[in-house]
């Protein structure tokens, strides 16, 4: 009797566990986020955008441009690597109306919604507070793949780094030169990376106090430094790589404490390198 009790205890554990990772699986995203560390987008990358997108006839792709000064051209130089990539309909979104529901419809079912390079502090404060956001957060639910690069790489996460340091000289530079605590600017970005903060021109700029700074911040996040012609393709809880270069990641900083004059240390991390065809998984 004892044993019988033990296998049906076994069998509603085993159930339970079951049911309990079919939920955390169905609470994924649909959609894919293809990120692009900035630099030059070689043809096979765009191959691989269209193909993760999974592309079908009646589909179409819309160009979010507002994180740059020159959004006709960034539209110009997308368009013609996608029309080469597949014979689907670009659209440039530059005069985006938040408050049209055409525009935003279109937007939530655009089967690639992509946001090229200038600045990202310029790309958030064009949609934040807006239904925009809802709109991308729609698409990305139901199916569809997100990208960018440059900017629209480092919109991705919940915690946008804009590039600026706090403490003493906050003149803006390609990297950080100094390691000390709280001298990293943070704004709120997309969030559709809740667990992960994203730099990129990373090998190129040599950005890694940047990112250590940003991992001193939250020791809690993956950290991951994309460099040029190069991409990570998220999907559910899996990223992959492909292109040219390399992505490095950083994360769970041993001992992690400041000195009396702010100087961060710590003891060891994880830190890994990843380049074309690899993959890994997140939190």
């Amino acid at each position: 009797m004892m044993l019988k009790s033990l296998q049906i205890t076994l069998l509603y554990s085993l159930l339970f566990i079951g049911f309990s990772a079919k939920a955390q699986f169905n609470n994924f995203p649909k959609g894919n986020l293809f990120i692009i560390g900035g630099g030059e987008r070689s043809t096979e990358l765009i191959d691989h955008l269209v193909k993760t997108a999974e592309m079908r006839r009646n589909d179409f792709i819309v160009v979010l441009p507002m994180a740059t000064t020159i959004p006709d051209s960034a539209f110009k130089s997308i368009s013609q690597q996608l029309s080469k990539a597949c014979s689907n309909k670009v659209y440039n979104f530059k005069n985006l109306r938040a408050d049209d529901p055409t525009w935003l419809d279109s937007i939530g079912t655009a089967k690639i919604i992509y946001i090229p390079g200038g600045d990202q502090n310029r790309f958030m404060d064009a949609v934040k507070n807006t239904p925009i956001i809802n709109s991308i957060e729609r698409a990305y639910k139901n199916g569809s793949t997100i990208a960018g690069t440059s900017a629209g790489a480092a919109v991705m996460s919940k915690y946008m780094i804009t590039g600026n340091q706090l403490v003493g000289d906050s003149t803006y530079s390609a990297t950080f030169n100094k390691l000390v605590d709280k001298n990293i600017e943070f704004k709120e970005g997309l969030g559709l990376l809740d667990s992960i903060i994203i730099d990129q021109h990373f090998v190129k700029r040599s950005r890694y106090n940047r990112l250590i700074s940003a991992l001193n911040a939250h020791p809690n996040y993956d950290c991951i430094g994309i460099d040029e012609s190069t991409a990570i393709i998220v999907h559910q809880n899996m990223v992959k790589i492909v292109g040219e270069g390399q992505v490095i990641k950083m994360s769970k900083p041993v001992n992690l404490r400041v000195n009396e004059v702010g100087l961060i240390k710590f003891q060891d991390l994880n830190f890994s390198i990843f380049t074309d065809g690899d993959s890994f998984y997140l939190k």
